[in-house]
């Protein structure tokens, strides 16, 4: 795979691993990691559930709009512009994972590539202690338990989501996967988001693009060609 890539990304991957990964580092402890520690929580929650009421099972799909808006936010705004005191998310994205994998260079070379696209433990730990704990704390004092808990339960099941969506979208184009129709469709989304010309403005979901759709930055190449198909029905040649 690294003799097909493009001068620039073949470079630029070379100079990552040397410089940005661990010498010792291994995709699939990492991978693992990420899963069992998510996982874990998620389970750890689930236990402590007693007595669900109705209205409180509502907290799941209200917690997974909330997740997607904030997948979409983060994404859009700091790990493409860089804000004060959350640069790192900036180069870690923009400068890292958008020269590792470009439209034209979409896939792994192997699975130490994972750590070009999975968060590092470190951010794990950071938005686990600064977002979910106190996050769970404050609804917990305000609601009940069982809603806390339910938050957690589907922020957690989101999160191992996102990653494996996101490490599939990196698979090769010929992975079985892809068969399925609605795998291959988000990959497209994510396709077009690693244009380095649209990579700013649009198809910032990384699972499914339901704030992309609501704030109008749903990007696929039909959108394209409709509007050159309506031009030409406007202003024939």
């Amino acid at each position: 795979m690294s003799n097909s890539l493009p001068t620039k990304v073949r470079k630029f991957r070379e100079h990552y691993r040397k410089h940005h990964q661990p010498s010792r580092y291994n995709g699939y402890l990492h991978f693992s990691f990420s899963m069992l520690f998510a996982l874990s929580c998620l389970l750890f929650s689930t236990s402590q559930l007693d007595n669900v009421s109705l209205v409180e099972w509502i907290t799941i799909p209200l917690t997974f709009i909330y997740a997607n808006l904030v997948e979409y936010l983060v994404h859009r705004f700091p790990m493409h512009r860089p804000i004060r005191k959350l640069k790192l998310l900036f180069r870690r994205h923009a400068r890292q994972h958008h020269r590792f994998f470009t439209e034209k260079a979409m896939q792994f070379d192997n699975a130490n590539d994972f750590a070009a696209v999975l968060f590092p433990p470190y951010l794990i730990f950071f938005f686990l202690v600064f977002f979910a704990i106190p996050a769970g704390l404050i609804l917990a004092y305000l609601t009940t338990t069982n809603i806390a808990f339910l938050f957690a339960i589907t922020a957690f099941a989101y999160f191992i989501n996102y990653e494996i969506f996101h490490t599939i979208y990196h698979l090769a184009d010929s992975h079985w996967i892809y068969k399925f129709p609605f795998m291959k469709s988000l990959r497209e989304l994510h396709l077009h988001h690693h244009n380095q010309k649209l990579m700013s403005h649009f198809n910032f979901n990384i699972t499914y693009p339901i704030s992309d759709w609501l704030f109008g930055t749903y990007y696929r190449k039909e959108r394209e060609q409709d509007k050159t198909q309506t031009d030409k029905t406007v202003h024939p040649a």
